[in-house]
């Protein structure tokens, strides 16, 4: 039947798993475009003081797809934050900040990537 093999536990997870637990696997998503996006945009980037401007202008301008490419970077660095930031509320909410090493190790990655 059908039905039974979609409500059967396929994966072995506890009972109490949420859509809060989405987060983690988000951020390694946000985490990718955000590599991605990055450099696409920085082949065509130049680091001249005097051209940076003109670089920018240029990848929206001229390289196919560049607009596209600087909107889905800049809106991934913004969910990369929401998402970084709600699965820091959810170790609070669970009281997994109880489990020290776990919660110092986060905290350090967050002050890292800060």
């Amino acid at each position: 039947n059908q039905h039974t093999m979609a409500s059967s536990n396929l994966l072995p997870v506890g009972s109490n798993i949420s859509t809060w637990w989405n987060f983690g696997s988000m951020l390694l998503t946000c985490l990718a475009l955000q590599t991605l996006t990055g450099f696409f945009l920085a082949i065509h980037y130049t680091a001249n003081i005097n051209l940076a401007f003109s670089s920018v202008t240029h990848i929206v301008r001229d390289v196919p797809y560049g607009w596209i490419m600087q909107n889905m970077h800049a809106i991934g660095a913004s969910m990369f934050f929401i998402c970084i930031y709600t699965h820091i509320a959810r170790g609070i909410y669970y009281g997994l900040y109880l489990n020290k090493e776990v919660w110092l190790s986060g905290t350090a990655l967050l002050i890292v990537l800060m």
